[in-house]
């Protein structure tokens, strides 16, 4: 042994237990178990508001005007006006994307982009919009004092510089009526007078157990609110893949708003809901007539354009850290099933032009 070498084997032996001690397995991972969970419950209470049972409430939209052409209406309509803005993410916000483009609105109706921002827990405009960086200041400048959820769509008006209406479901419904002047596509209507009532039906259904469904399956914090949703909604796409064995459309061989709601979850639910939402029963591409029923709308001239796959993989995967704390994208599935044929068309030929 040199002189330098003043260790022996009973002292590197020692130093070698001193490194290798750690904290019990089973201490580690109940306190590891412990630090995330009250973590998880912390930020899903933010990300989504839920009742006693787990199960997640989503809150109403609170800006609930029309634009009408009563002289009192304060919103009358014109071209120019009015301007959307969406995140290409948000299923909500791409309904009113696709009856813009059904309709024939881009060039009356403009569009403003935002995109979510994990750092700051809401969403922020691509480039400045009326003096302002993040939705939550233009939700300030319309409303002062707002308490409320900074959500999109939003349904601008540039005239009195205010939020109009902020609820999807009103926005189509005025999209696809009130500005029919302006409109290239103006004798289409997806909401016809004959064809409410079972629209109407369609949506309430589809609302509470597909489209929100999703959300109440992957942001539920318990399992009893996970197992009762997710059984909801696989008997709602059973029965709805059933009625489109007959038709081609939810409503007959008419094209109505039903579809246009319907179709924009469809289109995430392989690439997002089925993973990071927990719904795995069943892949839409799976369902006999919901597959060529997603790939037929898809396909109607304008929609493909309202979509983009990869901004949705990436907003949901890699911002809604509670449910993907790793932000790991994943690379599939490959979008070109969406382009196969359907031969649905061949179902009714008296569909309304699209």
């Amino acid at each position: 042994m040199s002189q330098q070498d003043t260790s022996s084997p009973v002292t590197d032996k020692k130093l070698r237990n001193k490194r290798g001690r750690s904290l019990p397995p089973k201490l580690v991972i109940r306190l590891g178990k412990f630090v995330w969970t009250t973590l998880w419950h912390m930020m899903m209470s933010k990300l989504a508001p839920r009742n006693k049972l787990g199960e997640y409430i989503r809150p109403s939209s609170q800006f609930r005007n029309f634009i009408g052409t009563q002289e009192s209406n304060l919103y009358q309509p014109a071209a120019g006006r009015y301007n959307l803005i969406v995140g290409f993410s948000c299923p909500w916000a791409h309904r009113t994307l696709v009856v813009r483009a059904l309709k024939g609105l881009e060039e009356a109706v403009s569009v403003t982009i935002v995109s979510p921002s994990p750092i700051e827990g809401g969403w922020i405009f691509n480039q400045e919009y009326e003096g302002c960086r993040t939705l939550a200041e233009l939700y300030e400048q319309a409303e002062p004092g707002y308490g409320g959820r900074f959500t999109v769509p939003v349904l601008w008006d540039k005239q009195t510089k205010t939020i109009v209406n902020n609820e999807s479901a009103e926005i189509i419904v005025m999209l696809n009526s009130q500005l029919n002047e302006f409109a290239k596509n103006s004798t289409l209507d997806l909401y016809p007078q004959e064809l409410k009532e079972k629209i109407d039906q369609w949506n309430e259904k589809i609302y509470t157990s597909v489209n929100n469904g999703v959300y109440r399956c992957g942001f539920a914090q318990t399992q009893e609110a996970y197992d009762k949703v997710c059984h909801e909604l696989f008997t709602t796409l059973d029965e709805i893949d059933m009625a489109l064995n007959t038709s081609r459309f939810l409503c007959g061989n008419t094209l109505t708003l039903a579809d246009v709601r319907l179709f924009t979850t469809l289109f995430r639910f392989d690439a997002v809901y089925y993973g990071l939402f927990k719904c795995n029963r069943k892949r839409i591409q799976d369902y006999q007539n919901l597959g060529a029923y997603l790939r037929d709308l898809y396909q109607i001239p304008g929609v493909a354009d309202t979509c983009d796959l990869e901004s949705v993989k990436q907003d949901y995967y890699g911002n809604l850290f509670p449910l993907n704390p790793g932000g790991i994208i994943p690379s599939g599935p490959d979008p070109i099933f969406l382009k196969e044929p359907h031969s649905r068309h061949n179902m009714g030929k008296e569909a309304n032009p699209v």
